[in-house]
């Protein structure tokens, strides 16, 4: 897809991957709206929309808004996400609810807007941000695992639903990335050889900037040492 004035909307756009990712996608000409929480954007091609995901009329009024204003969304990016960490007895159910409403709820409420424009367009691109949990059960992970094999599985599902309407859907598995991520973690903290989260933004785009038949449907990286160089 060529990104020079398209319409991008990424979710989770306050930090991280999500704020890298719509920065690259403005220095290619995108007009981005950026939902989340607070913002830390100044461009003149950037929107900022305060949006829960987890809240489906909100989610709804955005969209309506974007669609309203620009009568085209070409690409969704759903980053928004977070995860809490701990052997599953002792997950609250708190917890849990705001795990799964937001990792998958959100995406799903997401999708569902965007859905019926980009049908109409014959064009779009749904990147949705999975994690190497959706590939791997790990101890002490199983809620947030729980939660992106979800995204895995209505990722895959979704693509054989939409191709024919020329929409592509792409799961990004990152591992460990340094971000705010492990904030709810007591023994991970970032560090400088997980992968940088402008890193991870420019395989985004790679995706995105594929020729309109080439689809990556699955994209799998990891940070090559996460743990650092070995001594000997």
């Amino acid at each position: 897809m060529e990104l020079k004035n398209k319409v991008a909307v990424v979710t989770g756009v306050s930090k991280g991957i999500g704020y890298h990712t719509a920065l690259q996608l403005l220095q290619q000409g995108c007009m981005v709206y950026g939902l989340g929480r607070n913002n830390q954007i100044s461009h003149p091609n950037f929107s900022y929309i305060s949006c829960d995901i987890r809240n489906k009329e909100e989610v709804e009024t955005v969209f309506n808004r974007i669609i309203k204003e620009q009568a085209a969304i070409h690409i969704l990016i759903n980053n928004a996400g977070l995860g809490y960490f701990g052997w599953l007895e002792e997950m609250t159910y708190t917890q849990w609810d705001e795990m799964m409403q937001t990792n998958v709820n959100g995406i799903f409420y997401c999708c569902k807007q965007v859905l019926p424009i980009m049908k109409q367009q014959q064009c779009g691109h749904i990147v949705n941000i999975a994690s190497t949990a959706a590939l791997e059960g790990m101890p002490q992970v199983a809620a947030y695992c729980a939660s992106k094999w979800a995204v895995k599985g209505l990722s895959e599902s979704l693509f054989k639903e939409v191709r024919d309407f020329k929409i592509k859907v792409t799961c990004i598995y990152p591992g460990s990335t340094k971000t705010d991520f492990f904030r709810n973690s007591a023994n991970i903290k970032p560090h400088d050889y997980m992968l940088m989260p402008e890193d991870v933004a420019a395989n985004i785009l790679y995706a995105l900037q594929a020729p309109d038949n080439f689809h990556t449907v699955n994209l799998e990286i990891r940070p090559l040492q996460p743990k650092g160089p070995k001594t000997k």
